[in-house]
């Protein structure tokens, strides 16, 4: 039996049939993102669709419908509902971030703030919300709760991370809760429903739940470590965009606790806007012992989210969520 896998998900489908019934859940859930954002004043219409219609991996959506493999009956038209929430209430949160990080690029197009100003970007992502608390309405209460909590736990990450770490807080641990707010929280979320609206066991519900939230923050450290680590040609990234953008990844942070007094401290004091420095700060971090330890780091959240799966039978729904968990650690090497 040949494997595929959906590219840049790291999901890789053993069983054709499986991954057939994926593509045609997403299939569904691009229109019900469609509809979703449907409006008689065309503005908020094009400004919705702009990055709807710029595609994206659509990695909370496809854990929705992975997670609802485990259950005993598959109610479609919820999971598939369910999935188009996380994705809306991801992309409002994409729309607020590019104009908190003043970005000029989503999805290889310009951002919303940049095509348009900073109000009308903020304005679509509250559209957008609006539009995935109404489509989360026909689930129930349960799940109108669940998402409720989700967008504190993401607005309390952004918050964390805007206000950075209290005095004597350590900055790692600091980092590593707010990458579980961010990401993890909604990916937890968007694998808790798939498992909910299949009629999984509760001990299934939590262990999809609770490996959504390790994998969605091992992804975010893979990214930390393919920012400094990987080249362009490799990664379609350009390196050290962190460092131009004066964030602080987890392989810096790492780096400033072991040379606290370092040429490497100086340069991530700040944003880094000379190319020269950047591309120096970039050889430092390559040979730090603050870039092993992010690789470390990564390879116990793989094994922790690998550990998580254990209650869920054996099958290739599972293989497949196996698969993300070494991809996340392979897509940095």
């Amino acid at each position: 039996m040949t494997s595929s896998e959906r590219a840049g998900t790291g999901f890789r489908f053993a069983d054709p049939v499986l991954a057939e019934l994926v593509e045609g859940g997403l299939s569904e859930v691009e229109e019900l993102l469609r509809k979703a954002v449907r409006s008689e004043f065309h503005p908020v219409v094009e400004t919705s669709l702009h990055l709807v219609d710029a595609g994206g991996k659509r990695i909370r959506p496809l854990f929705t419908i992975l997670s609802a493999q485990f259950g005993t009956t598959w109610d479609r038209e919820s999971v598939l509902k369910a999935a188009a929430v996380v994705e809306l209430t991801h992309l409002a949160t994409l729309y607020h971030d590019d104009v908190m990080d003043e970005a000029t690029m989503r999805r290889g197009a310009a951002s919303a703030n940049a095509k348009w100003d900073n109000s009308i970007a903020i304005l679509t992502g509250d559209y957008l919300f609006a539009h995935a608390s109404a489509l989360v309405a026909d689930l129930g209460t349960d799940a109108a709760r669940i998402i409720a909590e989700t967008f504190s736990e993401l607005v309390t990450g952004q918050m964390r991370e805007t206000v950075g770490p209290r005095e004597g807080e350590d900055p790692v641990e600091h980092y590593l809760t707010t990458i579980a707010e961010k990401t993890g929280s909604l990916i937890a979320t968007a694998a808790r429903f798939g498992a909910m609206f299949s009629d999984a066991t509760p001990e299934q519900v939590e262990a999809l739940s609770a490996y959504g939230e390790v994998i969605g923050a091992a992804f975010q450290i893979s990214d930390d470590v393919i920012d400094i680590a990987s080249p362009s040609e490799e990664s379609g990234k350009t390196p050290g965009t962190d460092l131009r953008e004066g964030v602080k990844t987890l392989p810096m942070l790492y780096a400033l606790q072991d040379e606290p007094d370092s040429r490497l401290a100086a340069l991530l004091a700040g944003p880094i806007t000379d190319d020269a420095e950047v591309v120096e700060a970039l050889e430092l971090l390559r040979a730090s012992s603050g870039l092993r330890r992010a690789r470390h780091t990564l390879d116990e959240y793989a094994d922790r989210a690998r550990a998580l799966l254990a209650p869920l039978p054996e099958g290739t729904a599972r293989d497949a969520l196996e698969s993300v968990s070494e991809y996340v650690v392979t897509r940095t090497h």
